[in-house]
């Protein structure tokens, strides 16, 4: 075992596949001769040349389609966004081409394809860099959605993203590429659509995923203080979503609260919620509660960005609402 950075996480799991699999290729702005915008592909031209770590004028359309192109034609690419709020340029290619060709050839044509880089919200960047789109493309038939929240989970998601013959959406968070975590040196996979329990408890489930993970275990730590043991799920993956394992703890703490960085109408809650109500209806408690952000786009102002995202404060009066201590 080894403490790693997140960024160092994803970036070993990319070389050791590309030393694997000559196939696999990387594009993106600033990949190569930079680095990467957050360092994530760091020596990677060294070791792979220009062929293989491709740098790109700044069009998400074109080097998305580009990419699609070449995973049609033999080879495995990864896309890098500098941010999935720039991915929007280039969703058609995601949503109408990579999440559709396989069917739509019926199965004649593979699609090995991942598209990565952060999401959601970063600090003060404003409204047209902080949103969540996790949703959105979990929506979409045909794509895998990945969210890991810690580097353990990150380098052994990416991997089994990059082995699919299918288009992942691997999702990242700019402000966890710092985070420190301890990383097995040995190759491990983690499944597609298997989530993790990783705070057990008996009064209330917590289901956050991304940066909301986190905020849902300061929350948990706050809460056991006051004698309320969350267990809290990082679903690590939205699509495939691991509901057998929410259901089976809401079975035995009888009370849910869902963390989520996404806005309130469609998002991840909502769905989550869906299912829970319709699965785990006879074992609850108290109505199952969401934790968003407000229906509005992020504010610049830090003062306004601060209540704007959401904090423990958050959930824990969400807690507290379903245990009705409130």
């Amino acid at each position: 075992m080894s403490v790693k950075q997140f960024r160092d996480a994803i970036r070993e799991a990319m070389v050791e596949e590309m030393r694997r699999d000559e196939s696999i290729i990387i594009m993106g702005e600033e990949v190569a001769e930079y680095d990467g915008a957050y360092k994530v592909t760091q020596g990677m031209l060294e070791e792979f040349g220009l062929r293989r770590v491709i740098d790109t004028p700044i069009s998400e359309l074109g080097f998305s389609g580009i990419g699609a192109g070449a995973a049609m034609n033999g080879l495995r690419p990864i896309i890098e966004f500098m941010t999935f709020n720039f991915a929007v340029v280039g969703i058609d290619q995601i949503l109408n081409n990579a999440a559709k060709i396989r069917y739509m050839s019926g199965g004649q044509v593979k699609f090995p394809m991942v598209f990565r880089g952060p999401n959601a919200s970063a600090g003060q960047l404003g409204a047209t860099h902080s949103v969540a789109y996790e949703s959105l493309y979990a929506h979409i038939p045909g794509l895998k959605v990945m969210y890991p929240s810690e580097p353990y989970d990150a380098k052994g998601m990416l991997k089994t993203a990059i082995r699919d013959d299918d288009p992942v959406i691997f999702l990242e968070s700019e402000q966890m590429y710092a985070m420190k975590q301890e990383v097995p040196d040995e190759e491990y996979l983690i499944p597609f659509g298997v989530g993790k329990i990783k705070r057990e408890g008996d009064d209330v489930t917590i289901v956050a995923h991304g940066k909301m993970y986190h905020i849902a275990q300061q929350a948990a730590k706050e809460l056991a203080k006051d004698g309320i043991e969350a267990e809290v799920i990082d679903p690590r993956c939205m699509k495939p979503f691991d509901f057998k394992m929410v259901i089976e703890s809401i079975k035995k703490t009888n009370r849910c609260v869902i963390v989520d960085e996404s806005h309130p109408f469609a998002g991840m809650a909502a769905e989550i919620g869906f299912v829970i109500q319709r699965d785990a209806f006879d074992y609850l408690d108290a109505p199952v509660q969401r934790v968003t952000i407000p229906d509005v786009p992020a504010p610049f102002a830090k003062n306004l960005f601060d209540l704007w995202l959401p904090g423990p404060k958050q959930v824990i009066d969400a807690v507290k609402a379903v245990t009705y201590k409130n």
